[in-house]
Order: structure tokens, then C-alpha cells, then sequence
């Protein structure tokens, strides 16, 4: 399913600013983006992430701001000291010894940088990690009740159509028989009664649909079923709608009636539009 979340946190080290989106995806993929001083942190965020979302295409970008002021320039003094006794200690040897001041800001230690508490820093972005996880796991289960309810909507119909089928069956075998009495009456030689009755049978067991018609209900009681589960369903409810376009494709081959080939058509139709949203939930 897709989903955004973001949060931030400040601590001495900067702000920390978290940023979750997500596609879908058959898997669960991670992608991340993390600045320098987080990167030993990646399978730990994979982890938390993993923990909360099974699939999706999932980018965490962890942004790392820097208090106000510690851009400006930092200069050890004290580097710098030993630095200009160590020119004047050898400026009497090399009198034309120049250091350029470029140079002199490349010599370690001279130019000082944020010094940041790891544990602290590692800490902080959990933290945010788990804010942001929130907010991303609330999005994912309203965008999941909307599905849910168009999915229900949509196996409603199913089973409606399901039901009109089982209506329309003992109408259609019944016009089937009279159909194949007739011809037999056509023939040229007349035809035993046993016999004729044993063809009537034979035909209409040929046509008969109750089997599929029990699992399509079966069916439609299941993925209600799954629908109304807290845990990932998707994977579930893909196996369930191979089982209704198998039902449906047997119902539109047995089919002899303009009727039940119109509701085999329209079941096909409303599997698909179950699975197009199926590919949306986890």
C-alpha cells in the first residue's frame, strides 16, 4: 500500500528529520538514504522497518541537520600554537620556508569539526524511526480499511450473482431437457425410454454447476473471513482469487444459456477488479 510518514527530533547533535514513502510492491523492498554518522545503523533500521511492514517498495531518507553555529569555522588554538613554534624553531634553518594558509587549514587537527555522541546520535534516530513508523503503520490501516470495504463490496456482488446462477439452473435444465426430448423425438427411429432417459441425465450432469457454485460461496465466506484479520492478507487473498477465476472459468464452459454465460463474464469482471485492489494491501 502506499504511504508517507515523516518526524523530527532535536538533540545537541542537529535535528534529526525521518522521512518514510511507499509504494506498492510484491515484496518488501527498503531503500535508504542516511547521512555519514548513521550508516553503522542500516541493519538496525532495516530490521525496525521490516518489523512493522512485510511488503512494499519502502524509502527511509534520515536527514541530519547541524545546530545553529556549527557551520562557522572552528580553529584549534592550541594546534595552532605548536604549529607557530614549530615555524619559528624552523624558519632559522629554511629562511625561505613558506606555508601558504590553505596549507596550514589542511594540517590535522587545526580545523575542528562537531563532535558527536554515536550512542546519542543512534539513539536519536530510533527514536524518530519509531515516531515516523507510527504515523506510517496509521496511514497503511486507513488506506487498508478503504480497500476492505471496496473488496467487500465487490465479493458481495459475487456472491449475488452466485446466488442468481443457483436460481437460473433448475430453469435452464429444465429447458434443456425439453429441448433434447424434442430432438430425439425428431429421429428417424424411435428411441427407448430408458435409454432416452439415461441421455437426459448424462446431458444434464454435464451441465451441472452445483460443485463450483458451493465453493464460490465457500469462497466468498473465506475472504470475508480474511478481510476482518489484523495480520498481512495479501498473499492469502491472492490464492483465494486463482480459486474464484477457476470457479468462474468452469461456469462459463459449462454454460448452455445466455444467462449463465453473462454472470460467468461478469464474475471474471469483478475478480479482476478484486485483484487489481488486492495488489494494494500487505
Amino acid at each position: 500500500m502506499t504511504a508517507y510518514a515523516s518526524a523530527e527530533r532535536t538533540s545537541a547533535d542537529g535535528t534529526l528529520a525521518c522521512e518514510l514513502r511507499a509504494v506498492n510492491h510484491r515484496f518488501l523492498e527498503v531503500g535508504m538514504r542516511l547521512p555519514d554518522e548513521l550508516r553503522a545503523l542500516e541493519p538496525v533500521l532495516r530490521e525496525r522497518v521490516a518489523a512493522r511492514a512485510s511488503r512494499g517498495k519502502v524509502d527511509l531518507v534520515l536527514r541530519l541537520r547541524p545546530p545553529e553555529g556549527a557551520d562557522a569555522l572552528q580553529l584549534d588554538a592550541a594546534m595552532l600554537d605548536q604549529l607557530a613554534a614549530a615555524a619559528r624553531e624552523l624558519e632559522a634553518r629554511f629562511p625561505r620556508l613558506q606555508v601558504g594558509f590553505a596549507e596550514l587549514l589542511q594540517f590535522p587537527g587545526v580545523v575542528g569539526g562537531n563532535s558527536h555522541d554515536p550512542q546519542a546520535l543512534q539513539a536519536a534516530a530510533l527514536a524518530v524511526l519509531d515516531e515516523a513508523l507510527d504515523q506510517f503503520v496509521a496511514a497503511r490501516e486507513r488506506e487498508g480499511a478503504k480497500l476492505a470495504e471496496v473488496i467487500g463490496e465487490r465479493v458481495d456482488a459475487i456472491a449475488r450473482i452466485a446466488a442468481e446462477v443457483r436460481t437460473l439452473m433448475p430453469l435452464i435444465g429444465a429447458g434443456q431437457r425439453q429441448k433434447l426430448e424434442a430432438r430425439l423425438t425428431d429421429l428417424p427411429h424411435p428411441v427407448e425410454p430408458g435409454r432416452m432417459e439415461q441421455e437426459l441425465v448424462l446431458w444434464l450432469q454435464k451441465l451441472d454447476v452445483d460443485e463450483e457454485l458451493d465453493r464460490l460461496d465457500s469462497h466468498v465466506a473465506e475472504i470475508r473471513r480474511v478481510l476482518g484479520q489484523r495480520e498481512p492478507v495479501g498473499r492469502r487473498l491472492d490464492f483465494l482469487l486463482q480459486e474464484f477465476n477457476r470457479e468462474a472459468n468452469t461456469l462459463g464452459s459449462k454454460s448452455v444459456d445466455a444467462r449463465t454465460s453473462a454472470a460467468a463474464i461478469e464474475l471474471k469482471v469483478l475478480i479482476d477488479q478484486v485483484r487489481e485492489q488486492v495488489q494494494n494491501i500487505e
